[in-house]
């Protein structure tokens, strides 16, 4: 079986996220982190270099191949904030349309900065994908 190569570890979400150049992704970043964590109830967790996860789910792809990943996370990417919103986005258009600028790719939410989104839009957003995951995830 094939293993992700991002896992979980033990490095400082704290840190790395303090260690971001750009003052205002640093204080957005840390924003996302208690806004996630809130919702989650989750502790962020640290996976590869630069993601920050919270939860856990089990997944099963049709070729059998199988793994663990965070029901939601962000990375302060050098050109957006990006949002791992994980029950993707085709339930989600009304919440996108009100949403503000910003991008989506399968599972991506790309924004520039929190101040170009509406905030409560996206705590709805983040509510929605998670109690999804949880949901589908409990069997």
């Amino acid at each position: 079986m094939t293993t992700n190569k991002t896992q979980p570890n033990n490095k400082s979400v704290t840190e790395f996220l303090n260690s971001i150049p750009d003052e205002k992704k640093r204080a957005d970043s840390f924003e996302i982190m208690h806004l996630m964590q809130e919702i989650t109830g989750e502790t962020p967790e640290m996976w590869g270099d630069s993601i920050v996860g919270y939860g856990r789910y089990r997944y099963q792809y049709a070729s059998g191949r199988q793994g663990e990943w965070f029901l939601v996370g962000f990375s302060p990417r050098k050109q957006n904030l990006t949002l791992y919103i994980m029950s993707g986005f085709d339930n989600y258009h009304k919440l996108l349309n009100n949403l503000g600028k910003h991008k989506t790719g399968k599972s991506c939410l790309y924004i520039k900065r929190l101040d170009d989104i509406n905030r409560e839009t996206l705590t709805e957003l983040i509510r929605q994908s998670v109690a999804h995951m949880q949901a589908t995830n409990e069997s």
